[in-house]
């Protein structure tokens, strides 16, 4: 009897263990590769998107900015001098002029030859085979900008799904976006700041966003909770190293913003 009892208690603990590891495992963490995968290619580039695919990335991260002739392309910096073998600010070239440099040279020599890509061209790519976290880089210095990735999205038919998420620091470029898109999904951008984030902050940002994509050095369980609690998801920038992903992922995150898409392994 005794050892009967023994037994009953030892399958009721292994169940419930498998039980609790079924329900971590279940959760999925989406991938976001930060640029692509930028640790291992120039950034915003097809062969930094062409890596994060074969790492397993979810979504490929990207930033767009306008060119001189309206021309939406993807590009982080204000300046095309870090990037690229140009110099100047990327609202003073044509479309034509940013294909002339080369934008990946300045990472590693087998890179030459990379281009700066348009939207559009990154879209007809890679549709289908990944989802899409577009930042809205200095949207203030492009008016309408938003008009016109709105029409970029639906000539894409990428407008209704769940594969695009606009995002930006600015919150009035995203309360635009989402009036343009309503089934858009969107994320504001947070910087860190030793306040953090409040429950005020949360609840006015509920009202047009979806994800609340803050500087990981915000991250606990306790903001996880609160975001959850509001309605929304959290998917933190950037996890560059290893320990930083395992923090993110204990403190039960919904995506990962990271350079390295490979150091998120889904089991």
């Amino acid at each position: 009897m005794y050892y009967s009892i023994i037994i009953i208690l030892f399958i009721l603990l292994t169940i419930a263990s498998l039980t609790r590891k079924s329900k971590k495992e279940d959760r999925e963490v989406l991938i976001i590769a930060h640029r692509g995968a930028s640790g291992y290619a120039p950034e915003n580039t097809i062969a930094a998107f062409d890596e994060a695919l074969r790492l397993g990335a979810d979504f490929i991260e990207l930033d767009v900015q306008l060119s001189k002739d309206g021309e939406i392309v993807v590009i982080h910096d204000l300046t095309v001098d870090r990037t690229t073998n140009g110099k100047g600010e990327v609202r003073d070239y044509t479309f034509s002029e940013l294909q002339k440099l080369d934008a990946g040279s300045w990472f590693h020599p087998k890179f030459r030859g990379e281009k700066i890509q348009s939207l559009d061209a990154v879209l007809d790519r890679y549709k289908g085979r990944t989802g899409f976290f577009i930042e809205l880089k200095n949207p203030a210095l492009y008016p309408g900008i938003e008009e016109k990735l709105a029409e970029t999205l639906k000539r894409h038919n990428l407008h209704k799904d769940g594969d695009v998420v606009i995002q930006a620091f600015e919150k009035a470029s995203i309360k635009r976006c989402k009036a343009i898109l309503p089934e858009i999904q969107t994320g504001v951008l947070i910087k860190f700041t030793v306040k953090g984030i409040s429950n005020e902050q949360l609840l006015k940002l509920s009202e047009f966003t979806d994800f609340i994509n803050p500087n990981k050095q915000l991250v606990n369980k306790r903001l996880v909770k609160r975001v959850h609690h509001y309605g929304m998801k959290i998917a933190p920038y950037t996890a560059k190293d290893r320990a930083s992903v395992q923090f993110l992922l204990h403190a039960g995150v919904d995506g990962i913003v990271t350079d390295y898409p490979d150091y998120i392994v889904k089991n």
